[in-house]
């Protein structure tokens, strides 16, 4: 049915210009350009999207809205926390970081928060 179609992954944001100046200047996101309903759209991997879809009263989740899979979560870190961006760190039970990265069964991952405080994380599949 969907199987091998292409999506677009719609991320609430309050304010799309600050929005997109982070996911373009910041994750280095290829923008595709402006969306019908005021927002934002970047074009990812095997023509997929990730579109800003303005929600001036939008309250972030508290949970991952969206993850990257990189081949090198290590170096992914270093480059953004480079950038500017500020990675979470956790100690509770059953989920510790270590210089941010989380080392869990089948992968790896970091997590940070966008400017409109979207949550999101970087993983690597380890097995």
């Amino acid at each position: 049915m969907l199987t091998g179609t292409a999506y677009t992954a719609m991320v609430p944001v309050r304010d799309v210009a600050r929005a997109k100046d982070f996911y373009e200047n910041t994750l280095g996101l290829k923008g595709a350009g402006d969306t019908m309903d005021g927002g934002y759209a970047f074009t990812t991997a095997d023509g997929h999207q990730l579109a800003l879809l303005p929600d001036p009263d939008g309250r972030p989740t508290g949970r991952t809205m969206l993850s990257f899979e990189v081949p090198d979560l290590g170096a992914e870190v270093n480059a953004l926390e480079g950038a500017g961006v500020a990675f979470e760190d956790y100690d509770t039970p059953g989920l510790k970081t270590e210089n941010h990265i989380a080392a869990m069964e089948g992968e790896s991952a970091a997590w940070f928060s966008d400017t409109e405080g979207n949550i999101l994380c970087l993983h690597t599949v380890t097995s």
